[in-house]
């Protein structure tokens, strides 16, 4: 591995046994086994190479939300039972400390635009990687007008439920109770 590389897992390590706050840059550099110069060099700033350890961290998360597989595949993509199984899934990695993280850095955003810019990006891009799970077909073919609307919606729903959890774990909802919930939604909007 080179600076770059080493830096970056240096920083997931401190990002989640420090959180964002409290990792300074030689933290990183004591972890990472490198210097505080590669830093400016390969990032640009200590704040957007933890932006990017924190994106990496989100990203590894998606393969939790497949499970097995063996789940999805046996779903419609688009029906209530694939939500169900995807979001039974992802409710099942939120006790990951790397979602208390995500709380910390939802509310240090307004503190940091460089950071909120860099992560609102990223977030448009978290809902495109969530339609497939659930809708079935390939992230890559996913327009933007998707993004936007559909794969918001699902953001939207994965930051409530991560600030749910980490709240009130034993009150937060099951995939279960997701899924009555949208059945509801569905036979209000469509009157049957």
């Amino acid at each position: 591995m080179g600076h770059r590389e080493d830096l970056l897992e240096g920083a997931r390590r401190c990002l989640l046994e420090k959180g964002f706050a409290r990792t300074t840059a030689r933290d990183i550099v004591k972890a990472s086994g490198t210097n505080l110069a590669s830093i400016g060099y390969h990032y640009g700033s200590k704040d957007a190479l933890l932006a990017q350890a924190y994106i990496a961290l989100v990203g590894d998360m998606g393969d939790a939300f497949v499970g097995d597989g063996s789940a999805l595949s046996a779903t419609e993509p688009g029906s209530v039972e694939r939500f169900r199984e995807v979001w039974s899934n992802v409710i099942g990695t939120l006790r990951d400390p790397m979602w208390r993280l995500s709380m910390e850095i939802l509310v240090m955003g307004d503190q940091m635009p460089e950071l909120r810019d860099h992560l609102a990006r990223a977030q448009r891009e978290a809902g495109r990687g969530l339609i497939p799970l659930l809708m079935g077909g390939r992230e890559e073919e996913v327009p933007d007008e998707t993004a936007d609307t559909l794969g918001t919606f699902y953001v939207t729903l994965m930051t409530g439920l991560i600030a749910q959890w980490t709240f009130d774990p034993k009150r937060a909802p099951s995939a279960e109770q997701l899924t009555e919930g949208l059945r509801r939604v569905i036979e209000a909007a469509t009157g049957t």
